[in-house]
Order: structure tokens, then C-alpha cells, then sequence
């Protein structure tokens, strides 16, 4: 698939419609995969609710890669991890969608010029309560980072080629409170994608690519 096939892919698929599970505690988000919406139901009764939103800046180049980041060492938490550029929603947020963009011009300084939004994919929950609503754009090349250091390390770039090759998906299991639960990895190189940022990557594989 070619970039212009799916980006047109992308606009007929995705809308941003705002899934009611990412504000309301009484919803649940759901995966699909038994095990997983179990371990979810468990987090919601004990986490408050946290609505998160993050950007999936994919750079419109003649081969399109997606922008990363690798978090500080110091955070509290996913420190060292690879992720999407974001964070919480803020109450000045207008939307997800403003949030996302809000958090890639804070930790990364991609300006917003250069960003054009597609839609929103799937809520994604993770283990530390958060609901992740992330937001698929595409940006045109030529922007210049500027990182912040209290937060990221470092910027990179993935060929979307690899991320969405299915043969790249690695999916793994770790042992949460007594039950196996599988999760996703993506290593590129030196660097090992995995958790929520490979999940959401295969989000968008299945949302993109499959029929």
C-alpha cells in the first residue's frame, strides 16, 4: 500500500467521534480479546479514571515512516519506554484531538502546521488506568524538533512499511496478577517497541489494512 492509499484508506475509515468509554468510568473499553477486557475490568475498579490522549504523526514521505519518541528515564512512569507523542487531557483541552496536538508541540515541538489530522482509532486502556484515544495524522515533512528534555530523550523515525508488515508483530506474554496476558513488540533495530505503543500500532494495522 502506497502513501496516498492509505491515507485515503485512513479518511474513509476513521471519524472523530469521541467514544463515550473515554470519560465515562461506568464503560468499559474493549479489545476483543477476552483475557484482555477481563484485566481492564480489574484496572477500572481500582484506578481512577484517566483519559489520555496521544498523536500517531505519520510523516508523509516518499517511503512514510511514523515519528516516535523515547520518554525520559526519570518519569514516574514508562520511563526508558518508546511512545507515541501525548499525555493526559487537561480540563483547557477543546478536545482529544487538542490534546494530542497540545502534548506533540510540548515534548517534541512538531508545530501544528505541519500536522493534519485523519481521526481517531481505537480507546486503548493500559495497566497504569489510562484511556488512550489516539489520533491518527499525517504530517508533511520539512518540520524541524525541538525536544524537551524534562520528558523525551530522543525523536526518531520507523518506516510504516515495517510497523504494518503483520510478520513484524511480535506478540509475547508476561504473567498480571496470577493470569498469562499477551502483548505486542515491534524491536526496529536498536530499538524495542512493545506495550501499548505496539498495541496501538496494531490498532491501526487492523483498522487500515485488514478488510
Amino acid at each position: 500500500m502506497d502513501t496516498s492509499e492509505f491515507f485515503e484508506r485512513a479518511e474513509q475509515r476513521l471519524r472523530f467521534d469521541v467514544p463515550p468509554a473515554l470519560t465515562d468510568p461506568t464503560l468499559l473499553p474493549t479489545s476483543g480479546d477476552a483475557d484482555t477486557d477481563e484485566m481492564w475490568a480489574m484496572i477500572a475498579a481500582e484506578f481512577p479514571l484517566r483519559p489520555a490522549a496521544v498523536l500517531v504523526p505519520v510523516v508523509a514521505r516518499a517511503e512514510p515512516t511514523v515519528l516516535l519518541t523515547l520518554r525520559a528515564p526519570h518519569l514516574n512512569s514508562h520511563a526508558g519506554q518508546i511512545a507515541f507523542p501525548g499525555g493526559k487531557i487537561d480540563a483547557s483541552d477543546a478536545s482529544p484531538l487538542d490534546a494530542a496536538l497540545r502534548e506533540a508541540e510540548e515534548e517534541i515541538g512538531l508545530d501544528r502546521a505541519f500536522i493534519e489530522p485523519v481521526g481517531y482509532l481505537d480507546l486503548y486502556a493500559t495497566s497504569f488506568g489510562f484511556r488512550i484515544l489516539p489520533t491518527l495524522a499525517r504530517v508533511a515533512p520539512g518540520f524541524e524538533l525541538a525536544l524537551n528534555s524534562s520528558e523525551v530523550d530522543d525523536a526518531f523515525e520507523v518506516p510504516l512499511s515495517f510497523l504494518m508488515n503483520p510478520a513484524n508483530h511480535q506478540l509475547h506474554s508476561k504473567e498480571f496478577r496470577g493470569a498469562m496476558r499477551s502483548y505486542y513488540a515491534m524491536p526496529f533495530a536498536e530499538r524495542y517497541i512493545w506495550g501499548a505503543t505496539a498495541g496501538i500500532l496494531r490498532v491501526l494495522y487492523e483498522r487500515i489494512y485488514l478488510p
